[in-house]
């Protein structure tokens, strides 16, 4: 059995149930238990107007958001899930700064709440660029379950990485 790439920072117990799982050929069904469905956010746009409503809720006083895009460069493999771009130029004499969120296609076909935390994590950087205690304070107080919601895409990651099928 090949390493668990996406679980390496994962205790050995962890390790072990999931590679039973894998084992079982149950991984799968376990996640397709926990999250039945597939969201609804297909298009470019709809992703725009829902990570914008998700930064009008938390981030209300951060900076916009220029532009939110499935990117179908991005891949997994490269360690990108999602991508935040900050770009600073000078107009006049003044500092203007433009702030991107690409979110890798796989995510167009999963869970909801894969697509959220996605979101969340990459909104987070708006505001905390740095992956530290309060960049993950952060995430929790956009999404409470972002932990869980987190290991259960590493999951799904490691699902799709053993069997090459996507499960929605």
């Amino acid at each position: 059995m090949q390493p668990l790439k996406y679980l390496s920072a994962y205790s050995e117990q962890t390790q072990a149930q999931v590679t039973q799982l894998i084992a079982q050929n149950k991984l799968g069904d376990v996640l397709k238990q926990r999250y039945p469905a597939a969201h609804e956010v297909r298009t470019d746009r709809a992703l725009y107007d829902y990570v914008q409503d998700l930064k009008t809720e938390f981030l209300r006083n951060a900076d916009p958001i220029n532009k939110v895009v499935f990117d179908s460069k991005l891949h997994v493999i490269q360690h990108a899930l999602g991508l935040h771009t900050f770009i600073s130029r000078v107009q006049g004499n003044k500092l203007k700064a433009k702030h991107e969120i690409r979110v890798a296609t796989v995510f167009k076909d999963t869970p909801i709440e894969f697509l959220r935390m996605i979101a969340v994590h990459e909104l987070a950087h708006v505001k905390e660029k740095q992956h530290d205690k309060a960049f993950y304070k952060l995430c929790c107080y956009m999404e409470p379950n972002y932990h869980q919601y987190e290991f259960d895409l590493r999951l799904y990651l490691t699902q799709l990485d053993v069997s090459g099928q996507r499960l929605w």
